[in-house]
């Protein structure tokens, strides 16, 4: 009996050592601190000032109180601030290629080590008046300020802050304000090159979370419902340090013909379900990690009895929508709007008869992120204002879709949504930690079974 129990205790040691071994390494608070410090005194090195010429605005003012944070503003942060401190205004001046920019924090406090305080409230005691006293001192040509229509991220600038603004700015400085619409986009879209090598090991992550979820591990046909799959990636997600920007999405397409999943629309959440043998089940999980964002949807086929792998027909529709995808991927070209590749995109799926939907997005500091938005599920004929954004390189991607196809052996139309983060380096497209190219299979199926 004490060796039996013994020779268990080792097994479970050995599962746990192995489970902890197959996820990539997640550094703790202190060191993603530094981390991600270092990313943005890069940024503000390498991309800002290319940015800043590009949108033609020599003087960037972003102002924001604690616990409202403009968007942009909280990218900005260093690690260690949570949020703004009492009201923040940071000033990012251009002074030219050869001196390059001057990061200025009219605030009581330096903003990190990137803006160096410069309010003096012995010397000046409103914020406000020093605020213009920095303008006039640099007489910029335009002022960028973010408020914007169409890019929420970009409207970051409250009403209350806009009018105490305008309130102390002379008409002569007024008259230079612009929206800093393109300039808010283009900082929140472009990836350096260590945020890519880093963003690799992200989605690493996100990927082994997932597949540690489409398993036996988790899943117990008959007994485990959506809702507990879903519950089990909060908290393995939580357990890990990191959190989901969302919450999960989990459901079920069977054979039975009271299951109408592919009618639902996706204004609505899933329906709870018990998970069967013989079920195509999908999932929609985020992580926010290192300030950087996933977004992910993989399927899984329940195997049923005697079977040990999925049906010819569900793999067939599988590859399917890797076909969809690698129709809209082929469409990146630099300067092609959201609505280009789209239109583009949608008219070669028709083309082959595939039954497509596409609705991709922008990743980075935001999950469903700034940048051209390449439709969105309610509207296939193109998106006005951000589908009309160009792409830009140094860009990423959640390439997300479905297409529906006809299942005779199901008597019914199912629907195959896939979604995977890529990035677009100005020259050609690449996954960033690839994409699932076949079904996962729950149980896995076991390459050698001994029997007594």
């Amino acid at each position: 009996m004490k060796n039996i129990i013994l020779i268990l205790l080792i097994c479970s040691f050995v599962t746990i050592c192995l489970g902890q071994s197959s996820m990539p390494v997640i550094l703790s608070p202190k060191e993603q601190a530094r981390i991600q410090d270092e990313l943005l005194e890069a940024r503000f090195q390498t991309i800002l000032p290319l940015l800043m010429r590009r949108a033609g605005i020599d003087m960037w003012v972003l102002i924001a109180r604690e616990y409202n944070e403009d968007p942009v503003m909280k990218t900005m942060l260093p690690a260690t601030w949570l949020s703004a401190r009492r009201r923040t205004i940071l000033v990012i001046y251009d002074k030219g290629e050869e001196e390059g920019l001057e990061a200025l924090a009219v605030a009581r406090y330096n903003v990190g080590s990137l803006f160096q305080k410069a309010w003096n409230p012995e010397e000046e005691p409103d914020q406000w008046k020093r605020l213009v006293q920095v303008i006039e001192e640099r007489n910029p040509k335009k002022i960028g300020i973010n408020k914007s229509l169409h890019y929420a991220t970009a409207d970051g600038l409250s009403a209350t802050e806009q009018e105490l603004l305008m309130q102390y700015l002379p008409k002569t400085s007024q008259e230079k304000l612009v929206s800093a619409q393109d300039l808010c986009v283009g900082w929140l879209e472009t990836r350096t090159e260590r945020e890519m090598a880093i963003y690799r090991h992200i989605m690493r992550i996100a990927h082994q979370i997932i597949a540690e979820g489409l398993s036996e591990k988790v899943i117990h046909p008959g007994i485990t419902t959506t809702e507990n799959l879903i519950w089990w990636y909060r908290q393995r997600i939580t357990e890990l340090g990191l959190v989901t920007w969302f919450h999960p999405i989990a459901d079920i397409q069977r054979a039975d013909a009271s299951n109408t999943e592919s009618q639902r629309s996706f204004a609505a959440r899933p329906s709870v379900d018990i998970i069967q043998p013989g079920d195509l089940l999908h999932i929609d999980v985020g992580i926010t990690y290192l300030g950087l964002n996933t977004d992910t949807q993989q399927n899984a086929y329940i195997l049923k009895a005697g079977e040990t792998d999925a049906p010819d027909y569900l793999k067939s529709a599988y590859q399917q929508g890797l076909k969809v995808m690698d129709m809209l991927t082929h469409q990146f070209k630099n300067g092609n709007t959201g609505n280009q590749m789209l239109a583009g995109a949608l008219q070669q799926a028709k083309a082959a008869n595939i039954k497509a939907t596409i609705y991709s997005h922008p990743i980075g500091y935001h999950g469903h992120a700034s940048g051209p938005t390449i439709g969105l599920w309610d509207q296939q004929d193109g998106v006005p204002f951000t589908g009309d954004y160009p792409l830009y390189p140094n860009t990423a991607y959640s390439i997300e879709l479905n297409h529906a196809i006809f299942l005779k052996e199901w008597n019914k139309e199912i629907r195959i949504m896939l979604e995977e983060d890529g990035y677009w380096d100005g020259k050609q497209f690449r996954y960033i930690d690839g994409r699932q190219t076949e079904l996962f299979l729950i149980p896995r199926p076991a390459e050698a079974v001994s029997r007594f």
